[in-house]
């Protein structure tokens, strides 16, 4: 984005647990003379925002409305149990959603987090954000599963987390709107793909190079032909 009276900029939203600290890094290292401004949103608001034109991108969680954007899958996170630590999962490096089937588990309103089905017992109450319920993990009145980024966001000393392997996964992506992919846009995909600065899809393949002649070497019809053409070696005259 572009203001007239004023320098280039480009406004990246971002939700909860994600972190485009590296990619903010390159970008300062590449485009010292643009601002980037880092906008915090909830993974509700976030496509709203980018669509809207509020920011010229935004790094989401998936499934997303795709009306009017376009986006590129970054990566998936693991997903994890938040538990007090003296629980019983924290036995194992990693479980199954069957070892919490006695287990109160905890489902915000801002869960993001694909469920057909809930598992483990339902907790008395919804809490409003993902915040609210690690306290209420905390709190002892039950589990919460969230991907590891927002374990992470949220740590608190007297709780842990183990990873999940049957549970839903959360997506990471970028997303920006379908018809604006500006020369900035581009620029930041290149970062986030990891692309060199030097690198570019639009460069054409180099040309072989020409074989070059061994002047060294002559044409064996040549040869023949000059030394056709050479006078006979005269010896040495006899004395008379």
């Amino acid at each position: 984005m572009t203001d007239s009276d004023g320098p280039a900029s480009f406004k990246l939203a971002y939700v909860p647990g994600v972190t485009p600290t590296k990619w903010v890094r390159v970008w300062n290292e590449r485009l010292p003379r643009v601002r980037l401004t880092l906008i915090p949103v909830t993974a509700a608001e976030a496509a709203d925002v980018v669509r809207a034109g509020e920011a010229d991108a935004g790094l989401v969680r998936l499934p997303i409305d795709r009306t009017g954007l376009s986006a590129i899958p970054l990566y998936t996170e693991t997903t994890v149990v938040v538990v007090p630590k003296d629980h019983v999962v924290t036995a194992a490096e990693e479980v199954t959603l069957a070892d919490l089937a006695d287990d109160f588990i905890l489902h915000p309103l801002d869960d993001i987090l694909g469920w057909e089905e809930l598992p483990g017992e339902p907790a008395f109450e919804r809490p409003a954000t993902t915040a609210a319920a690690i306290e209420l993990v905390a709190a002892g009145a039950g589990l919460l599963v969230v991907p590891q980024s927002l374990a992470r966001l949220h740590h608190r000393k007297d709780l842990t987390y183990r990873p999940l392997s049957d549970a839903p996964e959360s997506q990471v992506a970028l997303t920006w709107p379908e018809t604006e992919t500006t020369d900035l846009m581009e620029q930041f995909i290149g970062i986030v793909r990891g692309r060199t600065v030097n690198s570019s899809r639009e460069r054409p393949p180099t040309p072989p190079k020409a074989k070059r002649q061994d002047t060294k070497k002559q044409d064996p019809r040549k040869k023949a032909a000059a030394g056709r053409r050479q006078p006979a070696k005269r010896g040495k005259p006899r004395g008379r």
